[in-house]
């Protein structure tokens, strides 16, 4: 063993990840270190359209704590046009509205129901939704609006 190490040692490849120079390591530049924080709060924001992700964080009590809810305050940037163009599921800013109020955050935790329910609302949505195009590209492609 010693030397294998001795030989990667000698080999000029240094895998320490802490170097700046090492692959995958983020930059320390403001406009590199924004873009990560960024992507890593849009994660953030679509995870909440998943209603058994908001259960779990409620049965961790993670909703209880202030500093998460002013996090979840500042999170509403996401609701600006400029910022909510990239959020890929709807949901989640509906989500993120109703996690501002302390009543939906209780119950969230206290009723698989309310669970349950908003998955239920969130597929009938996500059904209906797509129904409704395909028929509104039907007419527009034979050339009838629907009325």
């Amino acid at each position: 063993m010693v030397i294998g190490v001795a030989q990667e040692e000698n080999s000029g490849m240094d895998l320490d990840p802490t170097r700046e120079d090492a692959p995958g390591t983020p930059s320390n530049d403001p406009k590199s270190v924004n873009r990560a924080r960024f992507e890593l709060e849009l994660e953030f924001v679509q995870a909440l359209a998943n209603p058994f992700y908001l259960h779990s964080l409620a049965q961790q009590n993670i909703l209880e704590q202030p500093a998460f809810i002013n996090f979840l305050a500042y999170l509403q940037y996401f609701k600006d046009k400029d910022y909510a163009r990239f959020i890929h599921y709807p949901h989640a800013l509906h989500h993120l509205d109703l996690l501002q109020h302390a009543e939906f955050r209780s119950e969230m935790k206290k009723s698989e129901f309310l669970r349950e329910y908003l998955h239920q609302k969130q597929f009938d949505h996500w059904r209906t939704w797509r129904e409704a195009k395909t028929e509104t590209s039907d007419a527009t492609s034979s050339g009838v609006l629907p009325s």
